[in-house]
């Protein structure tokens, strides 16, 4: 079974849909590339992605040492080159709600640096990755 069913709606936007789900979300082209910026480009949710699935797996790894980070939070910036256009860089900054003793940070970190997003991305873009911890 497909994991995905995309529809080109014309006007460089495209709606994407979960089969599982049938959650659904769209992307225009970026105002830069000939389109409107209205949402997420596909090279954003690339980048967004990355976070996503790292806050996942620590969440996932939390639970498993049975410490909660509900509230942790991400913010991601994508940087272009251009020919050929492509992502060279995602800087990803994860700002815990809370600290943590040194053993579940790194162990939270390490996962972080094992997501299946991050090992899929091309070696020739540069991840910049730091994790912060309010006190």
């Amino acid at each position: 079974m497909p994991t995905s069913k995309l529809e080109y709606q014309g006007d460089l936007r495209v709606k994407s849909t979960h089969i599982q789900s049938g959650n659904s979300f769209i992307t225009d082209a970026p105002t830069d590339n000939h389109g409107k910026g209205e949402a997420f480009s596909p090279t954003d949710t690339v980048a967004n992605g990355l976070a996503a699935c790292m806050l996942t797996v620590m969440g996932i790894k939390a639970n498993a040492l049975e410490t909660d980070i509900t509230g942790a939070t991400a913010e991601v910036t994508k940087i272009m080159a251009a020919n050929p256009r492509r992502i060279v860089k995602i800087k990803v900054s994860i700002l815990f709600p809370k600290t943590y003793d040194e053993k579940v940070r790194k162990i939270l970190e390490n996962t972080a640096q094992t997501c299946p997003v991050l090992q899929s991305l091309h070696p020739a873009i540069e991840k910049d990755i730091h994790f912060s911890y309010k006190q």
